[in-house]
This record gives structure tokens, C-alpha cells and sequence, in this order.
């Protein structure tokens, strides 16, 4: 397919108007600055032209409307409708951040009513809806885990993050000034216990735990991990990832947890991918409620109103109080289920990645013995004596017809190597999930036979195998470097 710059034809435009008009309308007007003046840059297409440009483009894409989308640890389900609809709709859209509270109650009552849910969801006293996404809502939940501190008169300099963990959990942990130490797992996938005994000091701060983590594992120890970090003063922080394995199942405030971020763009049934936006709520338990960021929503018992929590609280993590649009969805996803409908929901999801579990533990080894939670970790470390990798797997799928799951995450020696993380949400029907089960057995036996197919792969997309080296060492982000690279500059 033909880039749009090549496309271009000197002298035709996509737009005109009566030579009168044209002379009452600057040209400055009709360009943006940054343009104006380069008329040789921009591209000269008819209108048509544009537009069947890019919807070919968006034909080429790959969304959860096209078929199952298996990315472990992204809990990539189907988002309803519904939703969207109420998303949509114009009390919602024309309010305005800063219009006075009197005139957009609706919205506050929204935004602090979707708190109380989350908080009996997940077992913890208060909320702020205010950051954007999962990561900032763990730079945010580390903030108040470090302000609490500086308010108790303790210095504590580190955070404790195990090596099954999200890697923006050191990136936010090392933004809010900590060093980040690294706690390797034990041999079942789950923190070592004796490994948190030694690191856990007067110096931690705390643990930042997903559970169930990245392997697919929930901690059974969890009761004696935050008995280790709470008799050593520190803090437990939970990961909200994973969430969608427990929901209606087990709160993460009961098993000990201070601090808890979601990501409603992943549990809560709000649109995930794209670039956002998306949403990182953060609960505290009631002693860590001074420290939450500025503006909480409050029901003065008549009215609700923006406030500031105090002289305790963080600050402000972003202009307003959220990306209203995915509460507002979120909110409608919860209601529409209902208390049963969350706790079916995760029953669901676990069942499917068990199945999926079982089915291909004979072709593709677990990382790890035992069931798991709503992903399983298998590996393609088998195939290595055949010369294929999980790369060569993952790119054999997509001749199938499927998305390939999340790879080489988690990737520590000796189990988790080779790795395929694969989630099929509640969203995934058996038959769906049969027809993947059977592509990736074809594929196994293709890896052993015909391992030429696997290492070619994919063959049948628009775009083949690309030189993942280059891209990240070379990344053509204009079409003049494009030009430049083809001139071999």
C-alpha cells in the first residue's frame, strides 16, 4: 500500500471554493502555523482520495470487535454499547470543568457515588478519581505512601517491588524518590518469603504486591506478607491490574492492603487501547485519607462539592478531577452488573484461562505447576531445539487470523522463559476460545515439522515480519527520514 505522501499529485486539492469567496478568506486562516508557508511539505490529494486512504488503513487494524484479543495482563474484554451510549449523552459531554458545582450535580454525584463503589468493591475507606491511567495512579499511591511518612517524621528510602511485577511499579516507585529493590520469586511464582524478611527494614517503605501476579498466581502467604511489612512499620500497596480474577471474590482492603489502584480500562469495562484515555483510581484505608490528592468530592448533606482535603494531601496530580467520560462508563458497567454480575463476571474469567491452561499445557509448558488465576503463562521453551522461539510462535498467529498474546512478560530464568501470557476475559465465549486452542496446536505441530513456516511468519498480513532492532534503534517517524533511509542515508 502506498503511503498518503506518495499519493500526492501536483496541483490537486482536496477542497475549493468560488473565486469571490476564496478572496474574502486569508490563506493564514486556513492553515495552521506550523504549515503556513510549506505548501511543498503538505500533501496534494482530492478529498476521495483521503478518505479511502485511511479507511483501507483502518481495515488493517486489529481490534476487540474483530475477534479475541489474548493479551495477558491487559484483561483486553469487550466493552458494552450501553456504555458508550451514556457516554455520550449531552448533560455529560457540555458539562464543564469549571461550570459551578449548583449546575453540574449530576456529574459530582457520579463521580463520588463510582468512589463508594469502588471502595465496598475493594475494601478500602476513600478514593480519588483523578488520575489518568494505571501508572499514574501508582505514582499517585506511591506520593501518599511517601507524604505519610514525611508527616510520621520517618525517612525511609527504598521500595520493596518483586520481579513478577508490572514494570511501571519501579518507574513510579523511582519518580516518588525511592531505590528500588528487587525481590526475586520463589520457585512456585509468588514472593519468597525469606527474601522479604531480609529486605523489609526500617528503611522500606513498604511492598508494592500485584496479586494475583504476573505469573497468573495468587499469593496464598498473603496474610503473613503484610503481617512482615505492616510489624516493620511499612505499607502494603496493591497493584489493581489483575483485579478482574477477584472481583466478588476477595477485597484487597481485607487481606491487608493500605493503598489500592485500578484501572478501569482493564477491569471495569471501559475502552482499552488506542492511546486512552483511561482511568487509575487510587483507595486508601481511613488513616491515609488526609494525603489524597486535590479536589475529593463531598455531599455536604444538601449539595456535592469539589474540596481540598487538606494541608496533608499531595497536591494535585492533573488539571480537574478525571477522565470523566471512562468513570462514566465504569459507573454503567458496574450498575448494569451489579454485585452478583461482578463476582460472575471474574468466576467467568478464571474458568477461561484454566481452560485454556489445561488444553495446551501438553503443547506449550507452564511457567509454573498448579492453576491459575483469570491468565495462564505458558512457555515455548520446548521448541527452542527446532530453532523457534515465542517470537516465531507469536507472529504465526497472526496468520491465523488472531492478535498475539502478551510475550516474554514475565521473563525470569529458569521458569518463566520463552513465556506466552494468554488471557481470554469473561467477555469469551467457549467456541471463541476452542478455535484459538486449535490454531495454537496446529501451530506446535507446525513448530516441530515445518518449523520454516513459523520462522517466515506471518505470511499473509499486509505488512511482514518487521526488523525489531532497527525500528527501536531507527525509528522512521516522518516521511522524509522514510525517504532518507530509502536513499541509503
Amino acid at each position: 500500500m502506498k503511503l498518503i505522501f506518495e499519493k500526492s499529485v501536483p496541483g490537486r486539492e482536496g477542497y475549493s471554493l468560488p473565486a469571490d469567496q476564496f478572496e474574502e478568506i486569508p490563506l493564514e486562516s486556513c492553515i495552521p502555523k506550523e504549515f503556513q508557508g510549506k505548501k511543498r511539505e503538505l500533501v496534494e490529494v482530492s478529498e476521495v482520495e483521503v478518505v479511502r486512504h485511511f479507511t483501507r488503513l483502518s481495515k488493517l487494524n486489529y481490534g476487540i470487535e474483530d475477534g479475541l484479543y489474548p493479551l495477558g495482563s491487559c484483561t483486553m474484554k469487550y466493552n458494552p454499547k450501553v456504555s458508550e451510549h451514556l457516554a455520550v449523552l449531552d448533560r455529560f459531554v457540555l458539562a464543564h470543568p469549571f461550570a459551578p458545582a449548583d449546575l453540574v450535580q449530576g456529574s459530582l454525584k457520579l463521580i463520588h457515588d463510582l468512589g463508594v463503589m469502588l471502595g465496598r468493591i475493594t475494601g478500602m475507606d476513600a478514593y480519588t478519581l483523578a488520575p489518568a491511567a494505571g501508572a499514574h495512579g501508582e505514582l499517585t499511591g506511591v506520593l501518599i505512601i511517601r507524604k505519610y511518612f514525611e508527616d510520621q517524621g520517618e525517612r525511609r528510602i527504598k521500595m520493596l517491588v518483586p520481579d513478577s511485577a508490572h514494570g511501571t511499579n519501579p518507574a513510579s516507585s523511582a519518580m516518588a524518590g525511592y531505590r528500588v529493590v528487587e525481590l526475586k520469586s520463589n520457585q512456585e511464582g509468588t514472593v519468597d518469603l525469606e527474601e522479604l524478611e531480609k529486605a523489609m527494614d526500617s528503611q522500606a517503605a513498604g511492598l508494592m504486591l500485584t496479586n494475583p501476579n504476573t505469573v497468573g498466581k495468587f499469593d496464598p502467604r498473603i496474610d503473613r506478607i503484610a503481617a512482615i511489612v505492616h510489624e516493620r512499620g511499612g505499607l502494603l500497596y496493591y497493584d489493581g491490574a489483575n483485579l478482574n480474577a477477584t472481583l466478588g471474590l476477595l477485597r484487597p482492603g481485607d487481606t491487608g492492603f493500605d493503598v489500592v489502584h485500578l484501572n478501569l480500562h482493564k477491569t471495569f469495562g471501559t475502552p482499552h487501547g488506542g492511546g486512552g484515555p483511561g482511568a487509575g483510581p487510587v483507595g486508601v484505608k481511613e488513616f491515609l485519607r488526609p494525603y489524597l490528592p486535590s479536589p475529593v468530592v463531598v455531599f455536604d448533606g444538601e449539595k456535592y462539592r469539589l474540596r481540598d482535603p487538606g494541608e496533608k494531601s499531595i497536591g494535585m496530580m492533573r488539571a480537574f478531577v478525571a477522565n470523566f467520560s471512562v468513570l462514566l462508563k465504569a459507573y454503567a458497567w458496574i450498575l448494569s452488573l451489579g454485585p452478583e454480575g461482578l463476582r460472575e463476571a471474574s468466576e467467568a474469567a478464571v474458568v477461561n484461562a484454566n481452560y485454556l491452561l489445561v488444553k495446551l499445557r501438553d503443547h506449550f509448558r507452564p511457567a509454573y505447576g498448579g492453576y491459575c488465576a483469570h491468565e495462564c503463562v505458558l512457555t515455548g521453551r520446548d521448541y527452542k531445539q527446532h530453532g523457534i522461539k515465542t517470537l516465531d510462535i507469536a507472529k504465526r498467529l497472526m496468520d491465523y487470523g488472531y492478535y498475539p498474546p502478551t510475550i516474554y512478560f514475565p521473563h525470569f530464568k529458569p521458569y518463566a522463559e520463552e513465556t506466552l501470557m494468554v488471557e481470554a476475559p469473561e467477555s469469551e465465549g467457549k467456541e471463541v476460545i476452542d478455535d484459538f486452542i486449535a490454531a495454537m496446536i496446529q501451530i506446535a505441530g507446525e513448530a516441530e515439522s515445518e518449523p520454516g513456516l513459523l520462522l517466515e511468519a506471518p505470511r499473509s498480513t499486509p505488512i511482514r515480519r518487521t526488523d525489531d532492532v532497527l525500528a527501536a534503534r531507527r525509528p522512521v517517524l516522518h516521511y522524509d527520514d522514510e525517504l532518507k533511509l530509502k536513499a541509503g542515508e
